[in-house]
């Protein structure tokens, strides 16, 4: 093999890893000293993302678009996969019916903001399909959940499986969608921020008990542990972060090996569903690393009870270093991915999709949240709408314009909220997976998001006047 610049493969993963990392840094230094970049609200990892994007189209650094979505796509899966694998990864308890009942609540209304960005991207799209742009995929507006909600790397996911079903360019749509929600959860939540500044008094004593009565419930502070008893020494025959590494890859590998053998087997005894589930399990490759990372902590766990392995593997800081290292460098890749020349073709379905998005969510978490959160709608409002738009980060964001301490129950609700959605949000992937297959089966999906964005409605409200009342 020539060890040289004759040999571009060499070096090639290695520079552009190499850009993402001095991106980040840029990105970070900016974000301190720039008094612009300081009031953007941008998370590091997006605004890396831009930067390398434009460097990309002045044609200052040349990029392989390939490598850049295969590290978005990786990365989503990798990171969760981190986190699953943790040895104390199970959520804290609510310590009274009245806090599990919020925590259904957030669940709730996180999948209800899924189904009314889905709502009106698939109602959008359909409309454009059979008036203005025929040629229009009819499905396209899944992807508005998908971005805003999901964030990039289901974006890039999903994108790149509509592409598959015949979106020439769904990967960029999605991957712009996800970076115009955080430029939503920014200019949107800030223009909010400063309504509310001047509209907002201190609580009431009324407010005041109402929130010391439901932060009570949740511990919020989580200490970091760098080690816990009974752990592999951090250097022995192999390296703690070593370990860790190879865990992950391990589960990853092993998740590979699962969605092959699933595609294998249903393309044997059902080639016709064989189509939907393929395309649906490779792109949604996160869910099965984390399926199989939970199994993995779960065994290690009871191999540890039973005395087959004497020490504890996992040590949780590192593998959220390892996660959170994977999420920054699949959002900056992901963002520097877009290909803009395809997203001027679908400029129209972009705006509208995206305009639409960010208003009817702030609507959408203006009429709900004082009903579900009484005692810290403000809190709740920009948390979710961070959220919803952009990342959990992005609602942490905003939520420490307001609260700046984090006391209030909000931030809890961000970080449990999620856990919770899951029991809800199954519905959203069989849409996700079936509205591209044809027109008629679009309409259908877009009927049947309203009737649950409707049945989940109801619930909150039912809930928050039952927990009104008991209170």
């Amino acid at each position: 093999m020539e060890l040289s610049e004759a040999n571009p493969a060499l070096w090639q993963w290695l520079l552009q890893l190499g850009a993402i990392a001095l991106a980040l840094l840029g990105a970070n230094i900016l974000l301190r000293v720039a008094p612009g970049f300081k009031k953007s609200l941008l998370p590091t990892a997006v605004l890396a993302g831009f930067l390398l994007l434009a460097l990309r189209y002045t044609g200052l650094v040349a990029f392989d678009k390939q490598l850049l979505e295969v590290l978005a796509y990786h990365g989503i899966a990798i990171g969760f996969a981190a986190l699953s694998l943790k040895a104390n990864n199970h959520q804290k308890k609510a310590k009274s019916k009245g806090a599990l009942l919020t925590l259904l609540k957030t669940g709730a209304l996180i999948v209800g903001g899924y189904l009314l960005q889905g709502f009106l991207g698939l109602a959008t799209s359909l409309l454009l399909h059979k008036t203005l742009l025929p040629g229009f995929f009819p499905a396209a507006g899944i992807l508005l959940p998908m971005g805003y909600g999901q964030g990039p790397g289901q974006a890039n996911n999903i994108g790149g499986m509509y592409e598959g079903l015949g979106f020439a360019g769904g990967r960029s749509f999605g991957l712009s969608i996800a970076a115009a929600g955080y430029l939503s959860a920014c200019i949107v939540g800030v223009i909010y921020l400063n309504i509310i500044s001047r509209r907002r008094a201190k609580f009431s004593p009324e407010e005041a008990s109402i929130l010391s009565a439901e932060g009570a419930e949740f511990d919020q502070a989580e200490e970091a542990v760098f080690e816990e008893l009974n752990e592999i020494p951090v250097t022995g025959a192999v390296d703690r972060l070593s370990i860790q590494i190879t865990l992950v890859l391990g589960v990853y590998l092993a998740a590979y090996g699962v969605i092959r053998g699933v595609t294998a087997l249903l393309q044997q005894v059902a080639p016709g569903a064989a189509v939907t589930v393929r395309a649906m399990l490779w792109g949604f490759n996160f869910l099965v690393a984390t399926g199989v990372a939970l199994l993995a902590a779960f065994a290690l766990k009871k191999l540890r009870k039973k005395k087959v392995i004497k020490q504890q593997y996992q040590n949780d800081y590192l593998l959220s270093r390892i996660s959170g290292f994977a999420f920054d460098v699949m959002i900056v890749a992901a963002i520097a991915a877009i290909d803009i020349s395809q997203l001027r073709e679908y400029l129209l379905p972009f705006l509208l999709m995206t305009v639409l998005g960010a208003f009817f969510t702030l609507w959408y978490l203006l009429w709900l949240c004082p009903k579900i959160y009484p005692g810290y709608k403000y809190e709740a409002i920009l948390s979710m709408y961070g959220m919803l738009t952009g990342t959990i980060s992005s609602g942490v964001l905003l939520l420490r314009e307001v609260d700046p301490q984090l006391k209030s129950p909000a931030v809890y609700n961000l970080l449990a909220g999620g856990g919770f959605a899951v029991l809800f949000g199954a519905p959203v992937l069989a849409f996700v997976a079936i509205a591209p297959r044809s027109v008629n089966l679009a309409l259908l999906c877009l009927g049947l998001m309203a009737l649950y964005l409707a049945a989940l409605t109801v619930f909150m409200v039912r809930a928050g006047r039952k927990a009104g009342a008991a209170g």
